[in-house]
């Protein structure tokens, strides 16, 4: 498990406390649409501000690319943070200099203030080191809870964990955790779910997973690549041809590895992709030529739920068929909601993440019936990847 303080190691009353969160919201006509992330933020701001910190909250919004742009601003997030911790949230339209100074210098204990958008400074994306110092006098300590962004080496995610006493916040300390006993230290046999389009933005995902499992289920359109590889029959689905030598050398290196990789035996095809379209179920190979494979089949179902009775761990990203429009969205709800009963019963810990998997959760209805969901795009694929996030390992060598 990596090594990083949280907040439990802090002593924090009367101390300015930086908390970098993730607070790039959607946004309609200066409202809030969806409050989820900064739902996962608020337990750390708000146990911060029960113990006595000053606290500090900075976070990026948007592409601003280093200028001032007003439609940009986190102004109108204060309020939906306030709201959502139950304390009132003072702004600042500034992130460093004297503006900042001047709110931060008011803030007596238990006080909350948000500073406007890190990238109106083209120090932060840059991780410039002079930017950072200027956050950095601005608090005593350092708590990084965006786990969203721990992927980008930016001032505010990396340098400045480096010029300040540091921890974890209670968001990214819960994903770190999480996503270490799915893959780091997982129970075994653990079962990876991999959906999506395209095999081309996976490949590093695909690698390092089959390294790492005993079993991966590849569905979505990404599988019809593996089809085609073979010489079978897709009609008109999607698929990318110039993969076909990586989803050829991917089975190759399952076999090696010896994890067991799962493709559809049956797929739900259609002449028509729209909502409540006519469809036929077929075995893989006699798809017609003006057909499409838009979901997977009962049989794929069946033997996707027979391989999670021997599964302790899953860990799944992407969705297994075109879930957006009924009818094809059977597949994916039907194995969802798989992983949600052996979930729930205590048989099986099930980590999921990125944008597409969690909607496809929402829709089957079973988010929170999973052991964890991470909201995090990015940062979640790239972990899935191997690769190291910049703004954890900063937590880890913190002071």
């Amino acid at each position: 498990m990596p090594r990083f303080k949280t907040l439990d190691d802090l002593e924090v009353n009367g101390k300015r406390v930086l908390v970098r969160a993730d607070l790039n919201v959607p946004m309609k006509d200066g409202k809030v649409t969806d409050t989820s992330r900064i739902d996962r933020q608020a337990p750390t701001i708000r146990e911060l501000s029960d113990k006595g910190a000053k606290v500090i909250v900075l976070s990026h919004f948007e592409r601003p690319k280093g200028k001032v742009v007003p439609s940009m601003s986190l102004s109108p997030v204060a309020p939906a943070l306030s709201n959502a911790i139950g304390k009132p949230v003072a702004f600042a339209e500034d992130c460093v200099g004297e503006i900042a100074k001047a709110g931060v210098d008011k803030l007596q204990n238990g006080d909350i203030l948000l500073l406007e958008n890190t990238r109106f400074h083209a120090g932060e994306e840059a991780n410039d080191e002079a930017f950072a110092k200027q956050l950095a006098s601005l608090g005593d300590i350092y708590v990084n809870d965006a786990f969203s962004a721990a992927h980008r080496a930016h001032a505010s995610t990396e340098a400045l964990a480096h010029l300040l006493p540091s921890a974890a916040g209670r968001s990214m300390q819960a994903e770190l955790e999480h996503l270490n006993r799915a893959l780091a230290d997982p129970q075994r046999p653990v079962m990876a779910v991999v959906g999506g389009a395209k095999v081309s933005s996976k490949i590093a995902l695909l690698e390092n997973l089959i390294a790492k499992v005993d079993i991966l289920a590849i569905g979505g359109a990404m599988a019809n690549t593996f089809f085609g590889a073979e010489g079978r029959e897709i009609g008109k689905s999607l698929q990318e041809k110039d993969q076909y030598e990586t989803a050829l050398s991917i089975l190759h290196k399952a076999t090696e590895a010896g994890c067991v990789l799962l493709l559809p035996t049956d797929v739900v095809a259609a002449k028509e992709f729209k909502t409540n379209a006519a469809y036929r179920t077929v075995e893989i190979g006699h798809v017609h030529k003006d057909e499409t494979i838009l979901d997977i089949g009962p049989a794929t179902v069946a033997e996707f739920e027979n391989r999670l009775l021997t599964a302790a761990t899953v860990v799944w990203n992407g969705p297994l068929g075109a879930f957006e429009t009924p009818p094809f969205d059977k597949g994916t709800v039907a194995a969802a909601k798989a992983v949600a009963r052996r979930t729930k019963a205590g048989d099986l810990t099930s980590v999921a993440g990125g944008g597409d998997t969690v909607a496809a959760l929402n829709w089957a209805g079973v988010t929170d019936q999973f052991t964890y969901v991470s909201t995090a795009g990015g940062a979640f694929l790239e972990w899935l990847e191997g690769r190291e996030l910049p703004g954890v390992v900063a937590l880890e060598q913190g002071d």
